[in-house]
Parts: C-alpha cells; sequence; structure tokens
C-alpha cells in the first residue's frame, strides 16, 4: 500500500495542485526503469513496451506515467517523466541493494544474492545499469532546463502542451555479484553470501538503458563509474554510520601509501 499511496495517490495530488494552478507550472517527475517489465528488447528503449510490469512497485510507476498522461491531455500540463535506473550514492535510499548489503556485510550478517533463470541448466545473475546520484541530477536539471510551458490555466487547457519521456541510466550493466565484489574490498570485510532464485513477486534480472533521446535532447552524459561512485558512497557511509570505522581506514590507507614510497618517492601499484 505504500507504493499506492506514493506513486499513484501522491502524484494524484501533486497534479492536482498543478492543474488549478494560474499559471499551472511545468513538472518533472520521477517514473523508474522497472517499467519495462518483462521486456526482453535491451538496451531499454522509450520506445519499448511498458504494459508487462513484473512487480507491484513497477504497477504503480507505469499507472503514474498514464495518469500524467491524462493530465497532458486534458489540462495542458507540461509533464516530464524521467526513467531512472538504479541511483546510488551517498545520502541514498536504505531500501536499494548496495545500502543494506553495506549495512550488513559490516555487520556480518549474511546478504541475498539473487539468481533468475537463464534457460536450461543456465543460471543468469541478477545485473543493473547503477546510475550515480550526480549523473542524475545533471539529467533532472537539463530536464528542467528544456521543460516547455504548461498550456493551461486555472484548470482549463488553452492548448497542447509538452509530455515526454527519457531514460536517466549509466549504459554500462554490471552484476551484482561484482558489486558485492567491489565492496568487500573497499569495506575490507568478506561477504556472507546466500545465493537464491530471485521469487516470481521479484524484479527484473537485467536493467539497460539506451540513452540517445536524453543525450540528444538534455545534453545528458553520465560519466562516473560504480567503482569510482561506490567509494564515495562507502566513505560517506563510513563517515555519517561508524566514524570510528571511517578514521582507521583513512589511517590505514595513510600508512600503507607512505610505505609504498620507493627512494626516489616514486610509489608502487597495489591490486
Amino acid at each position: 500500500m505504500s507504493y499506492v499511496r506514493a506513486n499513484v495517490a501522491g502524484l494524484v495530488a501533486l497534479l492536482e495542485a498543478a492543474r488549478a494552478a494560474d499559471p499551472q507550472p511545468a513538472i518533472v517527475w520521477a517514473s523508474s526503469s522497472s517499467v519495462y517489465g518483462l521486456n526482453s528488447h535491451v538496451p531499454f528503449s522509450e520506445h519499448d513496451r511498458t504494459d508487462r510490469p513484473a512487480s507491484l512497485y513497477a504497477a504503480t510507476k507505469k499507472a503514474g506515467e498514464e495518469i500524467a498522461h491524462v493530465y497532458n491531455h486534458i489540462y495542458g500540463l507540461s509533464l516530464t517523466a524521467l526513467r531512472f535506473f538504479t541511483v546510488y550514492g551517498p545520502w541514498g535510499r536504505p531500501d536499494m541493494a548496495y545500502f543494506f548489503f553495506t549495512r550488513d556485510i559490516l555487520a556480518g550478517r549474511p546478504i541475498t544474492v539473487y539468481e533468475s533463470s537463464g534457460g536450461g541448466a543456465h543460471q543468469t545473475t541478477i545485473s543493473r545499469d547503477f546510475t550515480y546520484i550526480d549523473d542524475i541530477v545533471k539529467g533532472c536539471v537539463g530536464a528542467l532546463d528544456t521543460a516547455g510551458r504548461s498550456t493551461g490555466s486555472g484548470g482549463k487547457k488553452r492548448g497542447p502542451a509538452p509530455f515526454r519521456t527519457y531514460n536517466l541510466g549509466n549504459t554500462s550493466p554490471v552484476p551484482v555479484t561484482q558489486l558485492v565484489d567491489l565492496l568487500e574490498k573497499m569495506l575490507k570485510v568478506k561477504a556472507v553470501r546466500r545465493i537464491v532464485k530471485m521469487p516470481r513477486n521479484g524484479d527484473v534480472p537485467y536493467t539497460h538503458a539506451n540513452i540517445s533521446l536524453a543525450q540528444r535532447e538534455l545534453g545528458y552524459r553520465p560519466s562516473t563509474d560504480l567503482q569510482t561512485g561506490l567509494k564515495k558512497f562507502v566513505r560517506w557511509y563510513l563517515e555519517y554510520y561508524n566514524p570510528e570505522l571511517a578514521v582507521k581506514q583513512k589511517q590505514h590507507g595513510s600508512s600503507n601509501g607512505k610505505a609504498s614510497r620507493g627512494r626516489n618517492g616514486s610509489t608502487s601499484s597495489a591490486r
């Protein structure tokens, strides 16, 4: 019910306020890559089917896109839906895998890594197009800067208004197992992995964004790879939730750096 309250009722409340305003604002709102559901065409394009959701969350986001279309059609609201692909980074959502993986790895608790049937005897590790928060913010700003005006006034439409949909992803899917590998190295703690098959009420096994439309119309160009982004997240997480460990890791890294310097001041690479 929390998905329905936030993604359906919450969006309708916002749109009701916007359509009654005078002047009406242009709206940029967060949809999700989850709307692609069981779509098997990769990378995911804005032109692909989005009528086969694989989870209730995805269904509520798809419902949001359809509701937004209604308000655009009837009331002339300028609406831009941004389909986010697995956003991560400092101050992120605690219910995202990278976040609670970090928490549970540090606590020594097992983490669950899902795999999906790849057909026959093969299994496929879940992969995600992880997108760093700074890149997402640039896409949001690009959408705001290029949003056309609403055409309604006081709830009455006076002409057609922009209705846009864009993918905001990183275009580089990474297996979740590789995400865990990186976290182990950065946290300096071995994860206790529990590999299980993804349940039917879970999410899709693979996401991969086609961002050509956002590149062309919003100037969107993500530049942060997963390793770089995770380093920033882990640094923030330790400083916020475990400052003592953060200090120890900094001291350890500093001593290692000094120890690796040769007589000529050069440093050796660590693998």
